[in-house]
Parts: structure tokens; sequence; C-alpha cells
């Protein structure tokens, strides 16, 4: 339905108006041009349409609402085609027929190509090449291995057990246990291994025992076990190495060492008799002297000479005292037992305080608050104490100051014997505890040492479970450190 101006319907109707419309644009008011003037103003029409298409409103001569023109039987401009309609969808069905069918066409084209291409190649099993490769390693290892169960039977053995062992073939071994072959006095070597292993679930277990061959010799061998799955189960997987040649190397060491100890022994025995002898012939000498007052002053030269034999018996009678000690401690060991350390070490301070005071040195005792309590051997720890204190006096100069101390590091006792002395070279630390070590070295006054001291300090700090090292630089002083477990 068509929306005209006002004025436009009034005379479409055939009905005329006498109203004079307003001022037209660049124009005067005058009377309403007709509709006749109107049907053959091309202008009329042009401008009509554009604000009718932009939803603009007519001047103000027409009629102020938007036009919409759609066609007249008065314009001399042919109506507006009307806007075509989309036609019905076509039918579907012919194309997708047709798509199905080349799809169909496709997909028996890839089926020819697929059956007529050659077949990959099988690929092999990931657990089949894991076995292969096992096995390889298994059955041609130089070292004897070996599969176990938990009540130590041989499930599987490879070549290298089999011949250690003296047999020919591995079902010889298989189904049987290893105790078997363990030599009498090491049965208890496979329990604890199967104690560790299975009871305790160490991962791994390590232990050296001997082995009995078919002919009845035996030998030593190195065994390393660690624990594997298979199956639900846990198995023991074993490696064993003859170690009998090491073995009989460490045999004819021992030998030596014994032999040598021995003769060491007996001649420090042996010898302690004329040195004593020398030590007491030297003395009554000295006496003899002294008690010929009336005769005047004996020479020079025979009290000097006095002098030297007596300082050598004590030498000679104080490094015949260190051998023994030294194979004291590796034959008996010792026996420990519960001490407080507070007045152990004060005890041990107080028996070198005349020296430091005639020395004009400062010894002192540097102790925690708390009680500590530690089980060791009283002697055999004081003469390590003793030790350590007589070198920090010996090798540090009037006016210093030695210090013996003790902290507690991690639960654990730690010993100090800590001086301001000449120090020690670093060159020399590594051989200080060597037993007759080639850096020993007189006091600042004059005192001897027989080499052994350090040594036998070490040994005995062993015995108790224990560490000791140093810290020294040459003139900054000398740190000494005992940690017993």
């Amino acid at each position: 339905m068509a929306v005209w101006p006002r004025w436009g319907a009034d005379y479409v109707r055939g009905r005329s108006q006498n109203r004079t419309p307003g001022r037209r644009a660049g124009g005067e008011g005058g009377p309403a041009p007709s509709l006749s003037n109107h049907l053959t103003d091309r202008g009329f029409y042009s401008r009509l349409r554009h604000w009718a298409c932009r939803g603009m409103q007519v001047p103000k001569w027409g009629c102020p609402r938007p036009v919409v023109l759609v066609g007249s039987p008065y314009s001399r401009y042919p109506r507006p085609a009307p806007m075509p309609h989309p036609s019905p969808a076509a039918d579907p069905e012919p194309s997708l027929q047709a798509e199905n069918d080349a799809l169909r066409v496709e997909i028996g084209e890839l089926r020819a190509q697929l059956a007529a291409a050659p077949e990959p190649p099988a690929q092999p099993d990931q657990y089949a090449q894991s076995q292969a490769r096992f096995r390889t390693v298994f059955e041609n290892a130089p070292l004897g291995q070996k599969i176990i169960t938990p009540d130590l039977t041989i499930r599987q053995v490879n070549q290298a057990v089999v011949n250690m062992l003296g047999y020919e073939q591995p079902a010889e071994l298989v189904g049987r246990k290893i105790l078997e072959f363990a030599h009498p006095s090491h049965c208890a070597d496979w329990q604890e291994l199967q104690t560790r292993l299975w009871q305790h679930k160490l991962p791994a277990f390590s232990l050296e025992t001997c082995l009995v061959r078919a002919d009845g010799s035996s030998f030593w061998c190195q065994v390393h076990s660690v624990l594997f799955p298979d199956d639900g189960a846990e198995l023991g997987y074993t490696i064993l190495e003859d170690i009998s040649e090491r073995k009989s190397l460490e045999a004819s060491l021992k030998r030596v060492y014994d032999a040598q100890e021995t003769i060491l022994q007996l001649a420090t025995h042996d010898l302690k008799g004329p040195i004593a002898q020398i030590e007491l012939l030297a003395d009554l000498l000295q006496r003899e002297v002294s008690s010929r007052s009336g005769q005047g002053p004996p020479p020079p030269e025979m009290v000097h000479y006095l002098d030297l034999i007596q300082a050598a018996c004590f030498r000679a009678r104080s490094l015949l005292d260190d051998v023994l000690y030294v194979g004291d401690l590796d034959q008996n060991g010792l026996e420990k037992r519960p001490t407080d350390l507070h007045a152990y070490l004060a005890a041990q301070a107080e028996l070198h305080q005349l020296e430091a005071r005639t020395k004009g040195i400062n010894l002192v005792l540097d102790l925690p608050a708390e009680p500590v309590h530690v089980r060791l051997h009283p002697d055999k720890f004081g003469r390590v104490i003793g030790n350590l204190l007589a070198n920090a006096l010996k090798f540090t100069p009037a006016g210093g100051t030695v210090t013996l101390g003790l902290r507690l590091e991690k639960g654990k006792p730690r010993f100090m014997v800590r001086d301001t002395g000449i120090g020690i070279p670093g060159k020399l630390h590594a051989q200080l505890f060597d037993k007759f070590n080639p850096t020993r070295r007189a006091g600042l006054h004059g005192e001897t040492t027989t080499g052994l001291g350090l040594f036998i300090a070490r040994q005995i700090v062993e015995l108790h479970g224990g560490a000791i090292w140093l810290e020294s630089q040459e003139q900054q002083g000398t740190s000494f450190f005992i940690e017993l477990a």
C-alpha cells in the first residue's frame, strides 16, 4: 500500500484544497502546485525517491513523514519489478547419490591399491628382543652369573660359574641350592645374603666367601647380588668373581708383615736389656764423679759425655717402648668403657701444666657446658691426647697458647688440640701419620722424637672407630682434630 503526501492524496481523490504550502526552498509561498505539474516534473520524483529511500523528510511543502514510493498509475516511470523470490530448493537426492557413488569408486580404488602393495615387515616383539639381549650378555659374560630364588636355589647359571665350580654343563647346577657348593666354614655368608636381600629388602649386597669345586678344592670369590622382580616374585641376580689370586697375595703379604713384626718384637725385647744396663752404668759413673768432691771438679768433657750417654739411652728406651706398644695394639686391640670427658680431659691437661709453665706457654682447657660421655679406653686414648699436647708444647714458643678443646658435632664428640706455634708445611701433612715418618724434627728446646707418636695416635683412634686429621700452615700454628663414632 502506497503512502502519499497528504496534499497529493487529496488531488488523487479529486478533492481540491486551497492550502498554501510552506515556502519552497529558494522561492516565495503561493498557491499549491497542481498535480499535473508534479506528474510531469522529473526532478520531483527523483527527489522524492531519494528522500523515501533514505528515510528522510520531504520539504515542508510536502508530507513531514517518511515517504515510500512503490509506483503510481500517474507516474511516467514504469512500476519497479517485484523482488525475485528464491526458487524452491532442488531435490538433494540426485546430488547425494552422485557423491556416494564417487566415494564408493574412490574407496574401491584405495582397497585395490592396498591389496596390491607389499606387506610391511612384521615388527619384532620388544620383549623377545630384550630377552635375547639379556641371554647373550648372561651366557657370554666373563664373570660368573647366576639367578637364585629366595631359598637359594639356582634357577639359571652361565658357563663361567660352571667352569669355576669344575662342572661341564649348566644343567648340572640348575635346581641345586648354592649351599651345596659353600665351604662348611662359610655357609653363614650365604645365609646372611639371604637375610639381607629377602628379609631386610636391601637392594644390593656384597660379600667375600669360599666355594668348593667338584674335585673338593676350594677357592675364594667375591659375590655381588641384587634383587629384581620376575612374574610377581623376587629373584636374586648374582655375579661371582674368582679372587683366589688376590687372596693369595694378601696372605703372602700378611705372612711377611707378621714375620717382620715378630723380628721387630724380638729385637726390641732383646735390646731393652743392654740399653737398660748402659743407662745404669752411665748413672753410676755420674754418681761416682759427683762423690769426688774433695778431689776437685770433674773434667767437663767427662760430664758432657756421661750426659750424652744417658740421653741416648733415654731415646733408645722410648723408641723400644713405642715399638712394643704398636705390637700390643695389633695383637690385643682395646676394651672401651664409659668415660666422663670433662673430668678425663681436665686430668690430661693437668699432667702437662708443669711443662707448659716451665716453657712460658699458656695451656687452656675449652670444654662445653653440657656433660659429655663416650666409650673409650682411658689409658690408650690418654696416650693420644698426651702425644698431641707434648707435640704442641714442643713447637710453640714462649708466650704462645695451647688449647685442649671438646665439641659435639652432630652428636659426635670432637677433640681439638690447637697451638700458636711454628706450624707444619703443607707438603709434609700426608706423611705425618706414617710409621717412622721422615718428617720428624727436634722441638724448639731440643726435644727429640721417635717418629712413631702420630702413627700410634692414628692406630688408637681407628681402633676406637674414629678419625684424626690436622690443619696447619707455617708460622700460623697447628690444629689436630679427633672425632669418635
